[in-house]
C-alpha cells in the first residue's frame, strides 16, 4: 500500500549530537540520530519500505513544536511529549510502541514486563525486535527498557546515548 504525504524534515543539535526529524502532515514519523546529509538515504529507504511517497521539504517552521519539546526535554524542563505522531509499523510493533509510551519519565521496564503488559508474556524477543524498530526514539521512550537483570542493553543509537537519556531522567543511579 502506498501513501502520498507531505514530508517535512529538519536537523537539530542536541546533547546526543545531531538529530534528523521527519514528519508527515499528520505528525512526526521518524527521528534519526545523525546529520541530515547522512540520514536522508536511510530515511528515504525507510519511506520506500513503508510505501510512503511525497516530496521531502526542509521546513523548520513545520517542525518547530517538535524541536522545542525536544530541547525542553534535553534541558530537563519536560517530562512528557505532546507531539502528534504518524506511526508506520505492524500492529504488533504499534502495540509495543504504545506500551513504551506508558513508561513514565524516570522509570524503566524490562522487555519481559512489556511483553506481559501487552498480553503476550512469551513474546519477549518479539518485544525486543519491535523496540529495535522504533522509528521515534526518545519520544517513544525505548531507552527506558532495560534487561531483566537491570543492565542497560541494546539501543539503536548506542548505549552511550541510552545512558545519557537515562541520566537526564535521573534513572542512572537506580539501575547502576
Amino acid at each position: 500500500m502506498s501513501t502520498q504525504s507531505n514530508l517535512f524534515y529538519d536537523e537539530i543539535d542536541s546533547i546526543l549530537g545531531p538529530i534528523t526529524l521527519l514528519a508527515t502532515s499528520q505528525g512526526l514519523c521518524n527521528l534519526h540520530f545523525g546529520m541530515v546529509e547522512n540520514s536522508l538515504p536511510t530515511l528515504k529507504a525507510w519511506l520506500k519500505k513503508h510505501g510512503i511517497k511525497g516530496e521531502l521539504q526542509r521546513d523548520c517552521d513545520q517542525l518547530r513544536p517538535i524541536v522545542e519539546q525536544l530541547h525542553e526535554y534535553f534541558s530537563g524542563q519536560r517530562a512528557s511529549f505532546t507531539i502528534p505522531l504518524d506511526l508506520f509499523g505492524t500492529p504488533f510493533q504499534k502495540c509495543v510502541w504504545n506500551a513504551l509510551t506508558e513508561i513514565g519519565y524516570g522509570e524503566t521496564r524490562t522487555y519481559k514486563e512489556i511483553a506481559q503488559e501487552i498480553g503476550a508474556p512469551k513474546a519477549v524477543r518479539a518485544v525486543g525486535g519491535a523496540n529495535n524498530q522504533n522509528p521515534i526514539p526518545i519520544i517513544i521512550p525505548c531507552h527506558r527498557v532495560i534487561g531483566s537483570n537491570g543492565a542497560m542493553v541494546g539501543y539503536g543509537g548506542g548505549l552511550k546515548k541510552k545512558e545519557t537519556l537515562l541520566q537526564i531522567e535521573g534513572v542512572i543511579e537506580k539501575i547502576s
